[in-house]
């Protein structure tokens, strides 16, 4: 006969069982590999990787996973299946123009090239997916240039979709003697695509057409800076119709105010990425994100070789300083904000290292670095979750 001893023991049982149940799942939400892109060289061979638990902010020892020719920057395909690097070489299977590589995400994240497209353009720089997997977007430097290439089934490379040169140049005589197209960025509609155009001081729009997989001649055509500022990277509000240009050459933070109807990006005020009254020879800005809850915005400054964070006015955008943090480390090419909004990961390009920051989510503020990993020259990092 079932005693009441029995039954207390089976629902204490029962309990805990479903508490072990939810801790591990909870322990396994918070796994991710991160891939990290590199510039090949001495110390380099390609495209590392390390475990990193959001849960505790402990992250493993790197491991090269794909062995190929300076993958700088990387996206990850929406299923999470497929990583996309842009080569910063000069000729992709007999093609002139930097390369373009997929890769499949095996088991234990060790990545498998399933094929190769030039960009047409030189010195590929930025990279992006769109949400639904059909298309992936580059930005070349050196060329001016905006390039897509449709996405087959399995996530390898099909078709060229469109490919544009920008014209024009602005009031730098050295570094804006021509068009400099650094970054690309869907917005969430995946409707309108954003090229920070660095020669230019110009955000460039286009429309994108997902069933195509092309990029299109917008009206508005771009969102104008002030000259000199020299556009680089862009970053958007989560949830509403703001934006932020980084602009380089200024190291300057710009909130824009999208119209989204139509993709048009007005200018706003501007703040600098510098602490206040600091001049610092020679500092440029390299990466910027929002968080994930939409109240802080951060960049990266190479030269002071800090994190800018700064709280968002969310009714206009204006953003107001909160910290200055040092990264332990010289230029910060990239940062990663990982999804849960709970930690930085900072990139030191020049000392071979990436630092672990904790992120207050209340407060915006970062802690000082909780862990470090050790990896050759690196640029960008991406989260890919297990």
């Amino acid at each position: 006969m079932f005693s009441r001893r029995n039954f207390i023991r089976s629902i204490v049982a029962t309990f805990a069982l479903a508490s072990l149940a939810s801790s591990t799942a909870m322990f396994a939400a918070d796994q991710y590999t991160v891939y990290v892109g590199t510039y090949t060289g001495a110390k380099s061979k390609g495209i590392y990787a390390f475990d990193f638990n959001a849960a505790t902010g402990k992250a493993g020892e790197a491991r090269l996973t794909a062995e190929i020719a300076s993958p700088s920057f990387l996206a990850l395909h929406p299923e999470g299946k497929v990583l996309y690097a842009v080569n910063e070489v000069n000729e992709v299977n007999g093609e002139k123009g930097g390369g373009l590589s997929a890769f499949k995400i095996e088991a234990g994240g060790k990545l498998t090239l399933l094929n190769q497209a030039s960009t047409v353009g030189s010195g590929p720089c930025h990279l992006t997916v769109d949400s639904k997997g059909r298309a992936v977007l580059v930005a070349n430097y050196g060329g001016g240039s905006v390039v897509s290439y449709r996405l087959e089934a399995d996530g390898r490379l099909g078709k060229r979709a469109s490919f544009i040169q920008h014209t024009g140049s602005s009031v730098d005589k050295q570094r804006q003697e021509a068009p400099h197209a650094h970054g690309i960025y869907l917005d969430a509609t995946d409707r309108f695509a954003y090229v920070p155009d660095l020669g230019l001081d110009k955000v460039l729009i286009y429309r994108f057409d997902g069933a195509t997989g092309e990029l299109k001649a917008n009206d508005p055509a771009a969102g104008v800076l002030s000259p000199g500022s020299g556009p680089r990277h862009f970053a958007q509000h989560p949830t509403k119709p703001l934006a932020w240009s980084l602009n380089e050459m200024l190291s300057t933070v710009t909130t824009m105010h999208v119209d989204k109807s139509n993709g048009g990006l007005k200018a706003g005020g501007t703040v600098s990425t510098l602490p206040a009254g600091l001049i610092i020879e020679g500092n440029s800005t390299a990466e910027i994100f929002a968080h994930p809850n939409g109240k802080f915005l951060y960049a990266s400054n190479r030269g002071h070789d800090s994190i800018a964070a700064f709280a968002i006015n969310e009714a206009d955008g204006a953003l107001s300083p909160l910290q200055h943090q040092l990264i332990g480390g010289k230029t910060p090419r990239s940062f990663g904000i990982d999804p849960s909004g709970r930690w930085l990961l900072a990139a030191a390009q020049s000392s071979d290292v990436i630092n672990v920051f904790a992120l207050d989510d209340k407060t915006g503020r970062l802690a000082t670095s909780s862990g470090k990993v050790a990896v050759p020259t690196p640029v960008c990092v991406v989260f890919q979750k297990r």
